[in-house]
């Protein structure tokens, strides 16, 4: 058995879904609720709708959101860090009965709109509670990548697994600290000397960051020369530059897997299922989706949001076409892994942690 899959609330077809400029999908209320009249908005970070990442579990849940409370949702899509002020202001001036901003990079704007406009009420994903109008939602995902890592180590074949972040902010380091933790964890036990190339949680400034979330030629090279390297699992940790790692994997002739990110890949990047061993998801939809439907119903959240093993707020995806290559004792190994961090037997000492 794999370790219990943390499922996206939106199919493969919402995530994969390439819309330009401003989207939106009102749904219809058969009820005839006041939800119906509810309008929910959304900004993207610069990766957009379509990064098969966070931005895209984002709306998934915006969606799930809709169609469970005929609440109109709708998006605005931001190109630079620069779009992050107007897009934000120019929902608040539509009046929306929520605006949700995407990733951490939108925490300082998410701010001071909160600030300007304390009638408003926002929600921010990756991002701590700024205020009484602002609902964060957070996920320890150091915990599930630990649990990624340890899966590495176990199954490389030549000794070195190999990981990159898109921006070096702590939505991602949280990801690469937990993956590295689990390679050292593995070494432990096993008394193995398995390398991690591109990150050391100890010496975090010689890490590897591709300097964006969008330039998949980027990923692509990084992950190259990984391989020539040695690595034969990436771990990419950056959005949609990320799709480059997976094109270098499928590029390279059975030497290299990857374990894909935020949401299962065999799923939200389906053309490179066959080399995707499995993903480090967290859920965001299904976070997204309950803090809309609550605002929708009138009662918008307080305080914040942890997702965490324990609340199958993170975890590991299935295996798919990998299932029938992880050793049955990789696989409770995993499973009792799992069990040790949850009760706090294993401690997870990444920095980029969130706190409450």
């Amino acid at each position: 058995m794999t370790i219990k899959a943390v499922r996206l609330v939106a199919g493969a077809a919402v995530l994969a879904t390439v819309v330009t400029g401003c989207g939106s999908k009102p749904k219809s209320d058969s009820g005839g609720t006041s939800a119906s009249k509810f309008s929910a908005c959304m900004v993207t970070d610069t990766g957009g709708i379509d990064d098969r990442s966070f931005n895209a579990s984002s709306w998934a849940g915006m969606e799930a959101a809709g169609k469970a409370t005929g609440a109109k949702v709708s998006y605005v899509q931001s190109s630079s860090e620069n779009d992050y002020v107007p897009n934000i202001n120019s929902l608040v001036a539509k009046k929306c009965g929520i605006i949700v901003t995407v990733g951490g990079l939108m925490g300082k704007a998410t701010t001071q709109a909160a600030q300007a406009s304390p009638s408003s009420k926002f929600a921010i994903v990756d991002s701590n509670s700024v205020g009484s109008n602002v609902y964060g939602m957070q996920f320890n995902t150091a915990q599930s990548a630990f649990l990624g890592g340890y899966l590495a180590a176990a199954m490389t074949r030549t000794g070195k697994v190999a990981t990159f972040g898109g921006l070096a902010i702590q939505p991602v380091t949280i990801y690469m600290d937990g993956f590295w933790e689990g390679v050292q964890y593995f070494n432990k036990q096993k008394n193995k000397h398995v390398q991690v190339l591109g990150w050391n949680e100890n010496s975090p400034k010689g890490g590897s960051i591709a300097g964006s979330f969008t330039d998949q030629g980027a990923g692509k090279r990084i992950s190259n020369n990984f391989i020539q390297q040695g690595a034969d699992i990436l771990f990419p940790v950056a959005g949609g530059t990320g799709l480059g790692a997976a094109a270098a994997a499928q590029q390279s002739g059975g030497k290299a897997s990857v374990i894909w990110v935020d949401t299962d890949g065999c799923e939200s990047a389906a053309q490179y299922c066959g080399v995707f061993l499995t993903s480090v998801v967290k859920e965001i939809a299904g976070a997204v989706q309950k803090t809309v439907v609550s605002a929708a119903n009138g009662q918008f959240p307080t305080g914040s949001y942890m997702g965490t093993l324990d609340n199958g707020g993170t975890g590991l995806a299935p295996y798919h076409q990998f299932d029938s290559k992880v050793p049955a004792g990789v696989k409770s190994d995993l499973k009792q892994i799992q069990g040790d961090i949850v009760s706090g037997k294993i401690k997870i000492t990444s920095p980029s942690q969130p706190k409450a």
